[in-house]
């Protein structure tokens, strides 16, 4: 028996020990307004905002608020020792102007690169909180139909695997090489690219967002929550609709994703819900660095298109491992449980087209453009997943697993999973899948399609009609 199955049903013991601890702040407020930040929306008022989080944090620390109002700005850096705080009432909008995004050395869809810094960074820093029921708006329609544009344009080139880091976009939220941080209660919307990225950071915590990308149009990459070679990290009472993953786990992709090599891990999601978005839980497909230890507790999925959605490709490497999911709900997705090595190719795989002259390409596609070698570690594993008391109505389809020859799903524990869907699906490549009180009712009477599998049986009694 292996660790997966002696816990079934039971919390790992590492699930109180993740996120933020208690912050505890001077007993100083500092009003932007009094900085002459601009309240009504009508100009930027960047430098307002900024000089306030400064001089708190020169003081030695305390509250940074706003009065009522609208407030236009571009990237903010929030420092050691400050409660940044949305009351009520607040409205902060993104600029929508790329400009007012300075470049920062980071890290973008498994690739460190200069890129625009977010709308609310928090870089190299420890003890913040930011929080509050206003609204932080991204303002991000501007740059999805920049993106859309840029896309067109380097699709018949050719260029589809660049397109993302090349059309750059700001993030709305920003924790980076950063430990013991709070994001907390807010209400955000319309992010230009993902929403919040947690990124060689731990002990964070996000607890109660409200995340709204869908209003206006539909953002493309327009994320969730992504957790990024991070660790220790708790997201809890969040509710999500967005138009790419919900919640999502990353860890560095190709050739530069191995080299950094930094998993994430000791990651708890719970009491949580997922809406219109590419998967309720997502991990990848920037698999490099590792995912383990993993914990995903009571979410609710309404309308996305997956539900667990574990994704990679043959240059990515790393091991997907150790993750646990109980106590979910999902209801209308697309597929309950999508798994893939051989993601999306044409965004995955970086092959320069002859008539570029590899001297003259930007350093970022130069890095895109270096091969895993030996080719054998761009091989990613999957192995060790366990899927507990989860019930599934209205899916289309209800599997759709594919390891692929040389690397197979290994050791996958359902108990107590109930899907209803309109298809079956398949399994393709994988051993190893222990079941029990597992049932599909599929409506269209078909069985799930297995192939190259060892000690993978779905026996007649499981279909329910």
């Amino acid at each position: 028996m292996n660790s997966q199955e002696k816990r079934q049903g039971f919390r790992p013991d590492w699930v109180d020990k993740v996120g933020a601890k208690e912050n505890k702040f001077k007993d100083s407020t500092y009003f932007v307004n009094n900085y002459n930040a601009i309240n009504d929306g009508s100009a930027l008022t960047t430098n307002a905002i900024q000089k306030t989080i400064d001089d708190c944090f020169r003081n030695g620390g305390g509250t940074v608020a706003f009065k009522p109002g609208i407030y236009l700005t571009g990237s903010i850096f929030i420092k050691e020792g400050v409660h940044f705080i949305v009351h009520k009432g607040v409205e902060i909008r993104g600029s929508e102007n790329i400009e007012d995004y300075p470049l920062i050395d980071t890290r973008v869809a498994g690739v460190e690169l200069e890129w625009p810094a977010a709308l609310i960074n928090v870089r190299d820093q420890k003890n913040v909180t930011i929080s509050g029921n206003g609204i932080v708006d991204g303002q991000g329609k501007v740059f999805w139909d920049y993106y859309w544009k840029s896309r067109r344009e380097y699709e018949p080139k050719g260029l589809r695997w660049i397109v993302d880091y090349d059309a750059q976009r700001p993030r709305t939220f920003l924790i980076s090489n950063s430990k013991n941080i709070f994001l907390k209660d807010l209400n955000i919307q319309k992010a230009g690219f993902w929403t919040v990225q947690v990124l060689y950071s731990e002990y964070v915590t996000v607890d109660g967002l409200t995340i709204r990308n869908n209003i206006g149009g539909h953002g493309p990459s327009t994320d969730g929550i992504d957790i990024d070679s991070s660790q220790w990290i708790l997201v809890q009472n969040c509710d999500i609709d967005c138009n790419d993953d919900n919640f999502c786990l990353k860890a560095g992709r190709d050739w530069d994703g191995l080299r950094v090599d930094r998993p994430t891990e000791y990651v708890v999601i719970r009491d949580c819900i997922a809406r219109q978005g590419a998967g309720l839980f997502t991990i990848g497909s920037e698999t490099s660095g590792d995912i383990r230890h993993v914990y995903v507790s009571n979410i609710q999925g309404m309308g996305a298109r997956n539900g667990l959605n574990i994704k990679s490709a043959t240059t990515r490497g790393g091991t997907v491992e150790d993750i646990y999911l109980e106590n979910i709900k999902m209801d209308s997705v697309g597929t309950f449980m999508e798994v893939s090595m051989n993601w999306n190719p044409t965004y995955s795989y970086s092959k320069l087209p002859k008539e570029y002259d590899i001297n003259k390409i930007p350093e970022h596609w130069k890095t895109m453009l270096k091969k895993v070698e030996p080719a054998f570690k761009g091989i990613p594993k999957f192995k060790d997943i366990t899927l507990y008391n989860i019930e599934v109505k209205n899916a289309k389809r209800a599997i759709n697993v594919n390891g692929i020859d040389s690397s197979l799903v290994e050791n996958m524990n359902l108990k107590d999973v109930h899907i209803h869907s309109e298809k079956a699906g398949q399994i393709n490549f994988s051993k190893n899948w222990n079941l029990n009180n597992v049932s599909l009712n599929i409506n269209n009477g078909s069985k799930l399609e297995i192939m190259n599998t060892y000690k993978v049986k779905f026996h007649d009694s499981i279909y329910q009609h």
